[in-house]
């Protein structure tokens, strides 16, 4: 942090110059409340900045335990930060990148992540190798839902595989009627494990790997297809998500 002068760079709140200070606070009881105050300087909204960049050196650092602070934390927050595959900032950090993915390999591979934790991590692996779209659009797995267009009708449609059921809804399903529900939904069907291929198969696998059932199983929904109760289409769940992101 010495060699960068962070009164010069910005963030989104404006003079980076307090964020050596917020590193310097980590490993203390406040960590939480630091960690958030990173997040919304450094990449608010899903926005990044001068300093978001600049600070990938720092959280390599926390990630391999050569500075205080949780490394989760530091590998969620990097890849965040590197989500967009072709940021011109990108090929300036590739040795940082690089530590940060080896480091979010092994904590993929550390046995006892809650679900929403391992899908976090599976996004910054991506964001690390530069997958792109999916980096980000995975979070939709923790939300057990996409929102997502119907490619013949262009119907806005919310493509649902949590804790209200599977389907396919045209408009909000959640605090309706049941019997409204019902009517506006379409089928949604996963696809079968043995079928997948590509993008789909792997973080399919490495769910199962890991004992994530429930992440494994949200997958098979996300690269299945559903029909807009609209129209009756029958699309791609994952394909139509990607338009979504592009």
């Amino acid at each position: 942090m010495t060699t960068i002068d962070w009164r010069e760079l910005t963030h989104a709140y404006g003079s980076a110059e307090d964020i050596p200070a917020l590193f310097a606070r980590l490993g203390g009881t406040e960590d939480d409340a630091v960690w958030s105050e990173l997040w919304s300087a450094l990449c608010h909204q899903g926005s990044v900045y001068e300093a978001s960049w600049a600070a990938l050196p720092v959280l390599a650092d926390i990630a391999r335990g050569r500075a205080q602070g949780e490394p989760f934390q530091a590998v969620i927050l990097a890849g965040a930060i590197t989500g967009y595959e072709a940021d011109p900032r990108r090929p300036q950090h590739g040795q940082e990148i690089g530590e940060l993915l080896d480091v979010t390999r092994e904590l993929l591979a550390t046995p006892g992540h809650s679900a929403p934790l391992f899908v976090n991590l599976l996004q910054s692996v991506l964001a690390f190798e530069g997958v792109g779209v999916w980096s980000e659009a995975l979070q939709g797995v923790n939300s057990e839902e996409f929102e997502v267009e119907c490619p013949e009708c262009e119907e806005g449609l919310y493509v649902a595989f949590g804790s209200y059921g599977t389907f396919v809804s045209a408009g909000d399903y959640v605090g309706k009627p049941e019997p409204e529900t019902t009517e506006a939904h379409g089928e949604l069907t996963p696809a079968s494990p043995e079928r997948l291929s590509g993008l789909g198969a792997r973080l399919y696998g490495e769910a199962v790997a890991a004992g994530q059932t429930e992440v494994a199983r949200a997958l098979t929904y996300v690269f299945g297809e559903g029909r807009c109760p609209s129209c009756d289409t029958v699309f791609s769940v994952s394909q139509e998500v990607e338009k979504q992101w592009i």
